[in-house]
């Protein structure tokens, strides 16, 4: 049997990663690009491409770590912890909220930075060629070939492989053409919410603020928020209707806003920061659900190709990665029925280019059995989280419940988990987190009101006690209850 061929489309996080995997097990990797090498990018076209910060949590350094550990190291070392979030109030006041009281913590990392030690790592496997300034211009997934047009010298070319994967974002043209393959059931739909970036430069050399912090400033129908970047500066993006985007027109609407709204800022954007808002893009937020993700044994979508989401849970990475993660494990399974295909160490030497296509195609359909629904999940979670951003961060029945769940997370660490340690701090599926999180939902109000009633009998009780006979009453004696009972 010969040696397996894949063809990866797209170059970005997900991709190279995805071609970190195939090429440690083994197959021959074409990875094609859109872009020049981002690497060689001068800084004005990486900075007209900067987009909203990222980071990342327990699913993503999971599958950084099953391709190799120190690979694990070498992300980490470009990484800043957040241990929690910092809530800004309209009044000045900051309000610290945890992610874990067992310190666990998300990182802030440059989308830019992580995809040069992506790409770099996928180079040092000799089976592995990477194509800049390759665009798809079409894909057979019948018969798993695709052309793809040189961008520098206008000349098409023609690719086939064992198996092709769509990595090419939130506007994929795999995805289209899979479409043209198989049923595939879409949906794309934009919220009325739009972003913009915006620098807070060092102060003195130093961060304007806490570091390790995830900071926000909640104002209900909007929001701001904040990452920091490893030169000391904070990533700020803005997040708002498009509505309020369109109503700040000149500097004076913009300077108006932020008094009104984020007075704070001020100081730390300093005048040119907050006059950035105009030069940089306003984009628009949207998400993409998919099912199915794959085509017999011959293709299969990752990433935002099959999924793209809003960025309000910090997710969309981290599921691109576990979505290569799943899906080497699947084919791990397939190539070594008798290993434990999820134990890292068992399978770090095992190859999976030499399968046939019934065997791809078999973890093909586990991986759509699972992924379209925990994705969905994951995008379902993403939408809650930005109005639990906006608003309830500041509520007290949220931070009642949230420090409930968390004292009680440390006495019944199995039975009940906060939402966020959950999704971020655990591989449990999307999909099961909502479900647990739906069933903590109902005990917590079935104690609570329990609690309630019991508490106002209680206090009836007493009041009927103590201060009835002044007014008149009298509690019933037990024969007088048993009657009434007996009738």
């Amino acid at each position: 049997m010969s040696q397996n061929k894949v063809i990866i489309v797209g170059g970005g996080l997900v991709g190279s990663l995805a071609a970190c995997y195939f090429a440690k097990r083994g197959w021959i990797v074409e990875l094609y690009e859109k872009r020049p090498d981002p690497r060689k990018a001068d800084s004005n076209e990486r900075l007209a491409r900067r987009t909203i910060n990222l980071s990342i949590s327990t699913r993503g350094l999971s599958a950084i770590n099953r391709v190799d550990p120190d690979l694990k190291k070498k992300v980490m070392d470009i990484a800043l912890p957040m241990y929690g979030r910092m809530i800004h109030n309209l009044d000045g006041k900051l309000n610290y909220q945890s992610y874990s009281l067992q310190g666990e913590f998300i990182n802030s990392i440059d989308r830019g930075l992580l995809n040069h030690i992506l790409l770099a790592e996928c180079e040092k496997y000799p089976t592995t060629t990477i194509f800049f300034e390759h665009s798809l211009e079409s894909c057979n997934f019948e018969n798993k070939t695709a052309v793809f047009k040189n961008i520098a010298t206008g000349q098409d070319i023609t690719a086939s492989a064992d198996l092709i994967i769509g990595a090419d974002g939130a506007w994929s043209t795999a995805r289209r053409y899979l479409q043209y393959s198989t049923r595939v059931n879409l949906e794309q739909t934009y919220i009325d919410h739009a972003y913009c970036e915006l620098e807070m430069k060092p102060k003195n050399g130093e961060f304007a603020m806490v570091e390790d912090r995830f900071h926000i400033w909640p104002r209900k129908t909007f929001l701001l928020i904040a990452q920091p970047n490893l030169d000391k500066s904070f990533t700020c993006t803005l997040f708002m209707p498009w509505s309020k985007f369109n109503s700040i027109k000149t500097e004076e609407d913009l300077f108006k806003f932020f008094e009104e709204y984020l007075p704070d800022t001020i100081p730390l954007f300093g005048k040119e920061g907050i006059l950035e808002y105009f030069k940089n893009p306003k984009g628009p937020l949207f998400y993409v659900k998919c099912t199915p993700h794959h085509y017999k044994g011959n293709g299969v979508i990752v990433g935002d190709a099959a999924h793209c989401t809003v960025p309000f849970y910090a997710q969309g990475m981290n599921c691109g990665f576990e979505d290569i993660e799943i899906l080497d494990t699947l084919l791990v399974e397939q190539a070594a029925p008798l290993v434990d295909p999820t134990d890292n160490e068992a399978t770090k030497d095992v190859k999976t280019n030499r399968l046939t296509n019934s065997q791809i195609e078999a973890a093909l359909i586990k991986y759509t059995a699972c992924r379209p629904r925990d994705s969905a999940s994951m995008i379902d979670l993403a939408m809650y989280n930005y109005s639990e951003m906006r608003i309830s961060v500041n509520m007290l029945s949220y931070k009642i419940r949230n420090w409930i769940e968390k004292k009680l997370h440390l006495v019944f660490p199995k039975t009940v988990i906060p939402l966020y340690s959950m999704v971020s701090f655990s591989k449990m599926s999307y999909t099961n987190a909502v479900a647990q999180w739906n069933k903590q939902t109902d005990w917590l109000r079935f104690a609570f009101n329990s609690i309630t009633r019991v508490s106002l009998i209680t206090a009836a009780f007493f009041a009927i006690k103590y201060g009835g006979p002044r007014l008149g009453y009298r509690l019933p004696a037990i024969s007088e209850i048993t009657k009434l009972i007996k009738k």
